[in-house]
């Protein structure tokens, strides 16, 4: 109140404080949609009055201190940051915007409307009332094509018997020019190159004034050049498949399937590349084929730029056809790669230290598009802080190579046209693994996969594996280790199980891919299934143990999870994110319980944030994961369930907030007794949900997100009944994250 009564002072004579604007709308008629008008014709209202803080104007008040002889530095500083120039009244041109009111009134067609406006003064300070008077609008009764020159008369005659235009319709300005733009576009994909969406014009016929109807017109307008309105094809298609601006000579040309492949030497065999060419000779000019064949081209891998560019062949056409000449320029990226990363890893069971991680890639390996990647990985843990378990150590070295073919490999032929979208990569890897756990074992193990990653259109991609396997072989355990596992059977079954051998496959609906829509989703199916095929050649090891084939104990079972995401968008950078994930893994046949490595886990950063990486649940157990074997060994289940809400803002630049709300854990379906059966699912799953709470800060630069939450348990599953409902603020979990938890 004191900064608002102090700036008073300071404005000048003659002058008053413009504070902004109210408007009203008076109607003869019901207006559907009326909220969406208003916002329209509010907009145009200007200027925007000085912005308020509680009622108060501090960027007007430091404005005006700025203005003294002498400020001061911290005027100056206040001023830079926050200060506002004042708006006045005489900066107010109500008629101006009268006229901008009828303007905006006509476009929607209501015509002949009225708009007045009216000062309101209060000492120091004015605002402006507008207020508009709305007829009945006027209303389409026909919809007609003028006369045009053949052949562009039959497309557009054609176009329209789509179109939105029914009769009845309310005359509508932004209406007409979307259907230009529909008219445009299709057009544009029946070879009308030159054609452009200005060259159409609408005319409405209000003959019938006293009913309030128009006739509306379409026809070209005057003097459109000749070449625009006549469909052009593609006579020639020149694929530059190493092109370099400053190296363009001494070329060769190889044609394969009506198509010229220029390059110095075979940098790409035509036969590979071919297929991600849409492009055909003789076809006509369409944008949509050529968008295609630049996103095909650039989902290769081995190409940094795509340029397609269009000549025209002739300059006078022929038998009203056009033609053109399509140029293809692929500009390469650097064919060898090498990537270092340093890695430092703090986990929540007290293990931290570096890893070093090397990655080498050589881009179109064969002269196909192939990838080659073989990646390494040393990494070195330590515990602090553990009491007795000070000092325990952890030693991991990776090695893995990954081959990927931009096409389909498989021992039948698939039909090109069969992926329209995009052409399939086929990834194949094999890696080993070598970890050493001191004072406790060492595990070797070995991965190779071969499957299929495909996009099905801009919003759904799917991965199959039909081929993954994996061989684990533990060796040099200690006697504590030993203990661990004869206390808990579970984990020694889970290890047992040396080899897995399956089928995975993952499908996904990415809906936000554009970040304004208001609605958005994104949904995540997971299939992995493993020990079918090879159980056919299992091998009986006697009564009560399980088969095995090449002397290995296979894994079998079955696991399926969801993963969905909703955002709604409340606009200027507003966001109510939610989630739900659900979880079951089957164990049967060869298997009594689920392979460690394919256990569910919950707690940390993407899950819920009040509880500890892997650290809540499996059900009520209530067990400390400090003690010897939670050291190593997290708290793990066979079916998972998670619920996750935040509301999103903006704060100051690239600083976003977040105020947010988790709930879930893991059970088994199947009781382990090192849970004592506190982990079972049961019918009362809802009351043992851990739940959480808490806010978060994420600094948010071009889509590269830091993000800090920090979370507070406000129902623990683990605590006696009558005791789990409890805003526990001092066991607080501080959660440190790389980009946005869903």
């Amino acid at each position: 109140m004191l900064l608002s009564c102090s700036i008073n002072k300071y404005i000048p004579e003659g002058e008053q404080l413009y504070t902004g604007a109210r408007l009203s709308i008076e109607k003869d008629t019901i207006i559907r949609n009326e909220k969406a008008l208003k916002s329209e014709l509010e907009a145009v209202i200007r200027p925007e009055p000085n912005k308020k803080f509680l009622g108060m104007y501090p960027g007007l008040f430091y404005y005006y201190k700025n203005q003294k002889e002498n400020p001061g530095f911290l005027n100056k500083w206040l001023y830079k940051k926050i200060g506002a120039t004042p708006v006045y009244r005489s900066y107010v041109e109500a008629s101006s915007i009268e006229e901008l009111l009828l303007n905006r009134l006509e476009n929607r067609g209501y015509f002949y409307s009225t708009a007045t406006s009216n000062f309101e003064d209060q000492e120091k300070r004015t605002s402006v009332s507008y207020t508009v008077n709305i007829p009945k609008p006027y209303r389409m009764e026909s919809y007609h094509l003028d006369t045009m020159p053949k052949p562009i008369y039959n497309a557009v005659k054609t176009l329209m018997k789509s179109s939105p235009f029914k009769k009845g319709m309310r005359f509508d300005l932004g209406n007409m020019k979307k259907e230009r733009q529909r008219i445009d576009a299709h057009l544009k994909t029946k070879g009308y190159y030159n054609f452009n969406e200005n060259f159409l014009i609408f005319e409405a016929d209000t003959n019938c004034l006293k009913r309030k109807k128009f006739d509306l017109f379409l026809r070209l307008k005057k003097e459109v050049p000749e070449k625009s309105i006549i469909p052009y094809n593609i006579g020639k298609i020149n694929i530059y498949t190493n092109y370099k601006i400053e190296d363009s000579a001494n070329t060769q040309i190889t044609r394969y399937k009506e198509k010229n492949f220029i390059q110095k030497e075979t940098f790409f065999k035509p036969k590979y590349l071919d297929p991600f060419i849409k492009l055909k000779e003789g076809s006509l000019y369409n944008p949509e084929t050529s968008r295609n064949t630049a996103r095909r081209l650039s989902s290769i891998g081995a190409y940094k730029y795509v340029n397609i560019q269009y000549k025209e062949v002739d300059s006078v056409a022929s038998d009203s056809l056009g033609k053109l000449e399509a140029n293809i320029y692929l500009s390469p990226l650097n064919k060898r790669a090498l990537k270092a990363e340093l890695q430092v890893v703090s986990k929540s069971n007290n293990f931290s230290g570096p890893a070093l991680a090397f990655t080498y890639s050589n881009r179109n390996l064969f002269g196909g598009g192939e990838t080659y990647n073989i990646s390494s990985k040393i990494g070195y843990e330590t515990q602090f802080g553990g009491g007795q378990k000070t000092g325990k150590s952890s030693l991991e070295l990776e090695i893995k190579n990954e081959l990927i073919f931009p096409r389909v490999l498989f021992p039948i032929k698939i039909n090109e046209d069969f992926f329209k979208y995009a052409i399939p990569k086929t990834r194949t890897s094999l890696g080993v693994n070598y970890l050493n756990r001191s004072q406790l074992y060492t595990l070797l193990s070995g991965s190779i996969l071969f499957g299929y990653t495909w996009d099905g259109n801009a919003y759904v991609s799917h991965q199959i594996n039909p081929i993954s396997a994996n061989y684990t072989e533990l060796s040099n355990t200690t006697q504590e280790f030993e203990q661990i596992l004869t206390d808990n059977p579970f984990l020694q079954r889970s290890f047992d199980q040396q080899f897995i051998s399956g089928l995975t496959y993952s499908f996904t609906y990415n809906g936000m891919v554009n970040p304004n829509k208001k609605h958005q989703i994104y949904l995540n199916l997971g299939l992995d299934v493993a020990g079918n095929s090879v159980s056919l050649f299992g091998k009986e090891m006697g009564p009560n143990e399980p088969k095995t084939i090449l002397g290995l104990a296979y894994a079998q079972y079955a696991k399926a999870d969801m993963d969905f995401h909703y955002h709604f968008n409340l606009g200027k950078e507003q966001v109510i994110a939610s989630r739900i994930f659900a979880g079951y893994g089957l164990a049967y046949g060869n298997s009594e319980v689920m392979p460690f490595v394919k256990q569910y886990f919950s707690g940390g950063p993407y899950s819920v944030r009040a509880f500890g990486i892997r650290d809540l649940g499996p059900g009520t157990y209530s067990g400390d994961a400090s003690t010897d074997s939670g050291a190593f060994f997290d708290k793990t289940g066979n079916i998972r369930l998670e619920a996750n809400i935040e509301y999103r803002f903006p704060i100051y630049s690239f600083f976003k907030g977040a105020v947010f709300a988790d709930a879930g854990n893991i059970w088994n379906s199947k009781p382990n007794p090192t849970f004592n059966g506190k982990d079972t699912f049961t019918s009362n799953f809802i009351n043992e949900l851990g739940m959480g709470a808490g806010f978060g800060l994420r600094i948010d630069i071009q889509s590269f997100v830091i993000r800090f939450d920090l979370a507070a348990p406000f129902h623990d599953p683990s605590l006696p009944k009558g005791k789990r409902f409890n805003f526990d603020v001092g066991e607080s979990v501080f959660n440190f994250a790389i980009g946005y938890p869903f």
